[in-house]
């Protein structure tokens, strides 16, 4: 019996993401099923039962009759539940132990850098000017997790182990050995005001959209050894209201940001983001997907759906991640 063909619906425009690099790795995981990359000319729409996807067009999902599954190669799917044409299969989120390496680490990286004063010692160095400031220990710094998921619960023990106070919030309830975790509206200001250092790694949903406003800012510690509080989004661009960004660093509600996700994506280049001097700007890289896990593992999961097994990490629809 022939296999069901895996279409890649992959529209990148970065390295990391090139669409002939995941067919490669997509082939030698794949065996004997087909793998067709949408543009190439090949394959026949009705032969397509999994579909593996970056940013589809809306409406290209829709063109398989006979789809089973999506596979969505990114972490964030708010993109796809937005298509009102998507067809009503299972959608199935990335949850592999690279990518959420990838991102314990920019947390890390970013958490350490505010907390170290390393843009200050950056402008130092550009002035060749030799004056250290006060280097307060990493337990008086409170680092607070908003999404304790699989990304932001392991970014959370890393901080721990470090030496942060680290607390999180989610909407439901969540345990994490040695963090304090707050949950649901009622709780969200207790944990805010307890927070030096904000990391948000939301998913994006009608209820999250904006959620980094200047009401959240201004309920952040300000007693902190940094003067100000410190926010670090590396979940959506949704998430954040740039404008609300822009006027507390210039009014003092926040100290520094650290962003790697936008409301345009790629940034403008007339962005007020570009030369802020309170801003640390990467390309929406802080936890950039590889081919050989996320292909290793959209293989694993169709093969336990053939078996008759159950997929895991599907999206609920109703919830949005």
């Amino acid at each position: 019996m022939k296999k069901g063909t895996l279409a890649l619906l992959i529209h990148g425009g970065t390295e990391n993401w090139s669409p002939e690099r995941w067919k490669r790795r997509f082939d030698e995981v794949c065996g004997d099923r087909p793998v067709w990359q949408l543009g190439s000319g090949k394959g026949e729409p009705g032969e397509v039962h999994y579909a593996a996807v970056w940013k589809p067009v809306p409406g290209e999902l829709a063109a398989f009759p006979n789809l089973r599954v999506i596979f969505n190669l990114g972490a964030g799917v708010d993109a796809l539940m937005g298509d009102k044409s998507l067809p009503k299969v299972p959608l199935v989120r990335v949850a592999v132990g690279d990518l959420t390496r990838r991102m314990t680490e920019y947390v890390v990286l970013h958490v350490l850098m505010h907390h170290r004063q390393e843009l200050y010692l950056r402008a130092s160095q550009r002035e060749k000017l030799w004056a250290p400031k006060f280097q307060w220990p990493a337990g008086a710094i409170s680092v607070g997790i908003m999404g304790l998921g699989t990304l932001g619960s392991d970014a959370a023990d890393a901080l721990r182990r470090i030496g942060f106070r680290v607390a999180g919030w989610s909407n439901s309830p969540k345990a994490i050995a040695g963090v304090e975790c707050f949950h649901g509206k009622a709780q969200i200001d207790a944990f805010l005001r307890q927070t030096d250092i904000l990391v948000c790694l939301l998913p994006l949903t009608p209820e999250t959209r904006h959620i980094l406003n200047r009401d959240l800012f201004a309920k952040l510690n300000r007693s902190s050894p940094m003067g100000a509080p410190v926010v670090i989004n590396a979940g959506r661009g949704g998430l954040q209201d740039e404008a609300d960004i822009l006027a507390c660093l210039a009014d003092g509600t926040l100290g520094a940001v650290s962003l790697d996700v936008y409301a345009t994506e790629p940034l403008p280049p007339n962005s007020p983001f570009w030369n802020h001097p309170k801003v640390v700007l990467t390309p929406h890289n802080a936890a950039d997907t590889d081919p050989d896990e996320i292909s290793r593992y959209v293989a694993h999961q169709i093969a336990r759906f053939e078996a008759g097994q159950a997929l895991e990490n599907v999206v609920d629809p109703a919830r949005g991640y």
